[in-house]
């Protein structure tokens, strides 16, 4: 078996790390350590056509993305990143779940700055909540078509101070299907690639 194949067998049945104990999370970030050792892109932000395209979460140690499950009513769903290189573009999608025929959307929309061969600082400039239903969303590739294109979305579509709201994101592995991140804030995240 391979380090890779370790790696999404044991964070399978994790939901993402909302299911993981102090145990689970150690064994999880000693398989990670060593798969970014042997990481095959050492320069992924001169592999464009790798990165690009829309992510899906499998793992992460972020709170703020687990914590959307605390929240009264409210069930995190699928959570993707969404890179588009050409646009030095990323979107964060988190679906929400609850409430039969209330399920939501929270969306993240950020430019991205090249800082060196694996990091880029990220500027947050556009929050977007809503209805799953009411913005006809379906996967994350037409909600961003979407965006790209000018559209905004109801109830909340608003911009957000880029100089006050950034951080950065290092990516310590890629290849053709899994990519894993490390944030500012401590944060690790396991990635793979979604095929439309």
């Amino acid at each position: 078996m391979t380090l890779k194949t370790d790696l999404l067998e044991i964070v399978a049945g994790k939901n993402r790390g909302l299911l993981t104990t102090e145990v689970d999370r150690a064994n999880i970030l000693t398989v990670i350590d060593r798969l970014e050792d042997q990481n095959p892109t050492p320069k992924p932000l001169e592999a464009p056509k790798l990165l690009e395209g829309d992510w899906r979460l499998v793992y992460t140690t972020s709170n703020g993305i687990l914590g959307i499950n605390r929240f009264p009513l409210m069930q995190l769903g699928q959570v993707y990143q969404c890179i588009r290189p050409e646009q030095n573009k990323i979107y964060n999608i988190a679906e929400v779940e609850g409430i039969p025929f209330l399920e939501g959307l929270v969306l993240v929309e950020a430019s991205l700055e090249i800082v060196s061969d694996k990091r880029v600082n990220v500027f947050f400039h556009r929050f977007l909540v809503g209805s799953q239903r009411l913005m006809d969303y379906r996967f994350p590739k037409g909600l961003i078509d979407s965006l790209i294109s000018g559209k905004k979305f109801l109830p909340i579509d608003f911009g957000i101070n880029s100089k006050e709201n950034n951080g950065w994101l290092e990516i310590t592995y890629l290849d053709e299907d899994l990519r894993i991140g490390r944030g500012n804030e401590g944060s690790v995240f396991v990635l793979s690639k979604e095929k439309y």
